[in-house]
């Protein structure tokens, strides 16, 4: 008797991953819950534990191969190494199973409600979100709701100029990553959709700084973590989305769909790709909550522990370019959000305060919008409400 190993249920939108790398060879016994393998998404890698001890029998699945949500990976035999003739099957090449049709294997039948939906819409595939793949009801709802596909096929990418024979020997080439590939999509996806612009605002930041500096030593001993920026500009944030609500809306169809609550996605750089975890529940946090979040993504970003769900489901995101350095940019939307602000470096230069020229810690802050959700009036109030909450960071505590 054998157990198959199969793709998990990955996360909501995470159809696809793919083959890391496996732990174990075919004839090595394994214990049940036994990490077996590493799955690379678009968001997260994951590992995928022994369903049940006995000998990895066979790998189905190769290092590398892009696999569907409940494809087929491999099996386990039960018993001990000596028990599993099988091992030695897989020693021969295993046919290649693409992502789609090892997904419909392992798919089981429509739930009634989803097959009867299907029947009336005259859907024929629809992708299942259920275990092992079955589709619900709301998996038709989503994919009759979802707009046609071009019926034309896209245009294909005009093949690359070789570079001189020179040039070429001294060239590296080096497959993108999984998470790099969908950054990039991702990105072009939200260019080529939403109708976004760019507006910009400065911020003194001399009370925020004073703020911090009487209060850090105190913030640390207590909370057990750094008092940083990025707690004042999350409040800041969720003050000014409570007053302008389509700068924490999404559009869905030919709906505006206004989020009533604020889970703010914090960009993070890793090594492997830029990943956006996302505080939730912010407007009921304290300082100490959102700093103590997130130091914590922080940490597990950098080391590749982040969950799929801790990635899913922002209304609003905040990109922080000033600690590499940047002085302005226009950060790119992460889509379906309608806004994301750009934070940048903290710069000391002139301005002209009561008639007098001082010194003051300057940052600019940069509002990415959907021009299609928000007017320029509503994006200029979002900035200055920010603007408001940084040089009185009272008003913050007072929730004004």
């Amino acid at each position: 008797m054998s157990t198959e190993i199969r793709v998990p249920t990955l996360g909501e939108s995470v159809t696809e991953a793919t083959i890391g790398k496996w732990f174990k060879k075919p004839g090595e016994a394994v214990k049940a819950d036994e990490p077996l393998l590493e799955l690379e998404t678009d968001k997260v890698t994951l590992e995928v534990n022994a369903p049940a001890a006995g000998t990895l029998a066979e790998i189905v699945a190769k290092d590398g191969e892009t696999v569907g949500v409940g494809a087929l990976l491999g099996t386990i035999a039960a018993g001990g190494a000596a028990d599993a003739p099988a091992a030695a099957k897989a020693e021969a090449p295993a046919p290649a199973v693409s992502a789609p049709a090892a997904a419909a294997v392992a798919a089981m039948p429509p739930a009634p409600a989803a097959a009867r939906m299907m029947a009336e819409t005259g859907l024929q595939v629809v992708e299942g979100s259920g275990k092992r793949g079955q589709v619900l009801k709301e998996d038709v709802i989503r994919a009759a709701a979802a707009p046609a596909a071009p019926s034309a096929p896209a245009a294909p990418a005009a093949p690359r100029v070789a570079s001189p024979a020179d040039d070429a020997a001294r060239e590296e080439r080096v497959k993108m990553s999984k998470l790099r590939q969908t950054i990039a999509r991702r990105l072009k996806e939200s260019q080529n959709t939403a109708a976004m612009l760019t507006t910009f605002n400065e911020v003194d930041m001399s009370a925020v700084m004073g703020l911090r500096n009487q209060y850090k030593d105190l913030f640390e001993k207590k909370h057990g973590v750094k008092l940083g920026f990025m707690g004042f500009f999350v409040k800041a944030c969720v003050q000014a989305l409570k007053e302008l609500p389509g700068v924490n809306a999404e559009i869905d169809g030919t709906d505006i769909i206004y989020k009533n609550y604020y889970h703010i996605g914090i960009a993070v750089g890793t090594d492997k790709g830029l990943v956006v975890p996302v505080v939730r529940e912010a407007d009921h946090l304290g300082l100490a909550g959102i700093e103590k979040t997130i130091a914590d993504f922080g940490r597990r970003a950098r080391d590749g522990q982040l969950k799929i769900e801790e990635m899913q489901g922002g209304t609003f995101t905040i990109t922080n370019g000033g600690i590499y350095g940047s002085l302005m940019s226009t950060p790119i939307l992460n889509t379906p959000q309608s806004g994301i602000l750009g934070m940048h470096k903290i710069q000391e230069r002139p301005v002209v305060i009561g008639g007098k020229i001082e010194v003051r810690p300057m940052m600019y802050l940069a509002l990415s919008y959907d021009h299609r959700i928000v007017d320029g009036k509503e994006a200029v109030t979002f900035l200055v409400r920010v603007k408001e909450c940084l040089e009185d960071p009272a008003r913050l505590a007072m929730d004004l």
